[in-house]
């Protein structure tokens, strides 16, 4: 198996952006990939952020390395350029399992077969896109947790049909790019993270929509009697709305609801999180 030296990240949303970013800071050539021209102005805006981010907050990216990453990153708005030399696809497309099946069947015709297709996917199984990559051996999930420069996890879960090799490829590349690989052992719904994450956080939900305590007491209870550093309303801001609420959405019907009270009340008034200047908090700068 070649060695991985090109990698295409497909979808600039929060964290495509930061995976796309965190790998060029590496020392790796990124195409990254949207479907418009608007997202892509958006992604283009979110690295002028990480240079200042990393330059603020990582302990190296002095001396002009965080601005010589985005450098290594370019941004096209064609499938099949973006992916037309890469040695590893790191797919990031919306939570939504038709969206990303429909991706994976356009990536099968137009990746070199020597192509590894990885999903970000948060909570899809493998498994559930596996018949639609043309490639289920060199198929498999590679997870990142938001912040990623901080909060520097690797999640690699594979399927019955992904060739050890190509696991263990994934495994190393995670450690090339700084992360700390977390192998998992079997397919599960959530990998480790979410697993732990998502039902607290929609616990939090469940107080906060049924009227029993605001989402900014929730959190301080939350800071104060665990010492965390952030509440579950915070990390929701963190997250961005929209991948919550579509997780919630394909859930039970109690789950249904906390969307919809997620969509009424924040998503439908642009209140999206930290990238939109506000979610359960405020983010934008004082007059």
């Amino acid at each position: 198996m070649s060695d991985i030296t090109k990698v295409a990240v497909l979808g600039m949303g929060v964290l495509g952006s930061q995976i796309a970013f965190q790998t060029a800071y590496s020392g790796f050539d990124v195409t990254a990939y949207d479907i418009s021209e608007d997202a892509l102005e958006q992604a283009r805006e979110r690295f002028a952020i990480l240079v200042e981010t990393y330059v603020k907050e990582v302990p190296d990216a002095s001396g002009g390395k965080a601005s010589e990453a985005r450098g290594r990153i370019v941004l096209v708005g064609d499938l099949g350029a973006a992916v037309a030399d890469a040695d590893l696809v790191i797919e990031a497309a919306p939570e939504v399992l038709e969206i990303k099946q429909a991706l994976y069947e356009k990536l099968a015709s137009l990746a070199p077969d020597r192509t590894i297709f990885a999903t970000n996917s948060s909570t899809l199984l493998p498994s559930d896109l596996k018949a639609f990559t043309g490639r289920p051996d060199r198929f498999l999930a590679l997870h990142f947790a938001n912040s990623i420069w901080k909060f520097n996890t690797a999640e690699v879960m594979g399927t019955d049909d992904t060739d050890p090799a190509v696991f263990d490829a994934l495994i190393a590349f995670a450690s090339a790019i700084g992360m700390v690989p977390i192998p998992m052992r079997k397919e599960k719904a959530g990998y480790v993270l979410n697993s732990l994450l998502v039902p607290f956080l929609n616990a939090a939900a469940d107080l906060a929509a049924g009227g029993y305590a605001d989402p900014h007491d929730v959190d301080k209870v939350w800071q104060i009697a665990t010492g965390a550093p952030l509440g579950p309303f915070q990390i929701y801001d963190m997250i961005g709305l929209n991948t919550p609420y579509n997780i919630l959405s394909h859930g039970d019907e109690h789950a249904r609801s906390l969307a919809a009270w997620l969509k009424e009340n924040y998503i439908d008034k642009g209140k999206l999180g930290i990238a939109s200047g506000e979610g359960f908090y405020s983010y934008k700068p004082a007059d």
